[in-house]
């Protein structure tokens, strides 16, 4: 056994080195053959990437928005298509609010809202912005820090007190690189000191900008710019995940108690759980991912196919050469091996060469802004693993066929 392995060895590196000369020897058929698997290998690696980038956008942008929380809406303000300040229904209240922080443990922190479009004023310059009225406890909230000064207090939302705290992209507009912290803007004409300027957040959820807004108390907002008495929404933190479905029923019991509605009525509420739409959406991006990445993968078939197709035309031109072979002593496993050898080294050549198209498209696409492929491990193994694969497959029937010749009917072949 052991003296048959230098043999075996020396078979086969024989034969690797007499299907690499083939290769070489048609160098421009050779990569034209190799060309479905180099495209479908690329396109596989590129369209998971830009898969795993929107992932991972939408995975930032849900926690940009803070943690474990639950977001109140009232259902008849939400389907009403009326605009900010002008409240609709009265069926979401803050001494609902109240309640829920006073009676819900599980809730930590509480902030209603109410926002509006308006036109910002200071240092002889407007921009139009969003006003959004909330609690102290939004900023904790939110996982928002502070760039310098401070959120309002307590106090002053008790108040109602004109005091404001801006974001980067609205200090930019209005102050440019003048220090915002301490100016007075003007929001309907009636003054705000800047207490605060938020750090920079980016884009939220669907895209829209965070910085461009200016915070200011929830009972400020109510009481001299819009003149509602009830919250557009609610944001409630809960102590943690596993406390947040819980926290969903308890709070849709207490609700629909304070709302005295009977068994077999719809709530007059919504509660938006954050971690089930990052889930849901999630779920629908990778469904996407893998069906697209599946429709590109289609051209490694396609790349098979067209390994087969060529080799069978290769081993009908060399008919002579596989019967000079076989008559100085090759045996129909080293035909086999040889031909199987050529196919399985396009496939793998093929799969180098889309990996690297792949990363340098996904590296293309990364310039673009808010564009963010991620490639991954996982599908550079899984493209370049089918790829081999199809070599195997596709190579094997010529090869076979190749390994069948009849030595004489091959050396009369013109």
């Amino acid at each position: 056994m052991i003296a048959i392995l230098p043999s075996l060895l020396l078979r086969v590196s024989l034969t690797t080195m007499i299907a690499f000369r083939a290769l070489r020897r048609n160098k421009l058929r050779s990569f034209l053959t190799a060309l479905g698997i180099i495209i479908g290998v690329a396109s596989v690696i590129f369209i998971m990437a830009i898969g795993l980038g929107a992932q991972k956008r939408i995975q930032d942008e849900v926690s940009s928005l803070g943690s474990n929380l639950l977001v109140l809406y009232s259902k008849s303000r939400r389907s009403n298509a009326a605009s900010a300040g002008n409240s609709m229904s009265s069926n979401l209240t803050l001494q609902d609010v109240e309640a829920i922080s006073r009676e819900i443990h599980s809730v930590i922190a509480v902030s209603p809202e109410v926002t509006l479009s308006a036109q910002a004023v200071a240092n002889g310059r407007n921009w139009s912005t969003t006003i959004a009225g909330v609690s102290p406890e939004y900023l904790g909230i939110r996982d928002w820090p502070l760039k310098r000064g401070s959120m309002f207090t307590e106090r002053e939302l008790r108040t109602s007190a004109r005091v404001a705290v801006i974001g980067t992209t609205t200090a930019r507009e209005l102050f440019g690189p003048i220090d915002p912290v301490g100016q007075t803007i003007r929001i309907k004409n009636m003054p705000f000191t800047i207490i605060g300027h938020l750090e920079s957040k980016g884009a939220g959820l669907g895209g829209a900008n965070q910085d461009d807004r200016i915070l200011i108390p929830y009972t400020t907002a109510m009481r001299r710019l819009t003149g509602d008495k009830y919250p557009s929404i609610v944001t409630l933190q809960i102590s943690n995940e596993i406390a947040m479905s819980s926290a969903q029923e308890q709070i849709t019991a207490l609700l629909r108690q304070r709302h005295q509605l009977a068994d077999g009525r719809k709530n007059d509420f919504e509660i938006v759980n954050q971690k089930e739409i990052a889930d849901t959406v999630n779920s629908i991006t990778t469904t996407l991912t893998y069906l697209l990445g599946g429709v590109a993968g289609l051209s490694l078939l396609v790349g098979g196919i067209g390994i087969m197709n060529i080799m069978l035309v290769s081993v009908t031109e060399r008919t002579r050469e596989i019967g000079i072979r076989i008559a100085v002593g090759a045996l129909p496993r080293d035909i086999l091996l040889q031909f199987l050898i050529e196919a399985i080294t396009l496939s793998i050549l093929g799969g180098a060469i889309g990996v690297a198209i792949g990363f340098a498209a996904s590296a293309a696409a990364s310039m673009i802004p808010e564009f963010n492929p991620a490639v991954s491990l996982t599908s550079v193994l899984l493209a370049f693993g089918i790829s081999f694969i199809v070599g195997v497959f596709f190579g094997f029937y010529p090869a076979r066929q190749a390994a069948k010749m009849n030595p004489i009917t091959a050396l009369r072949y013109e």
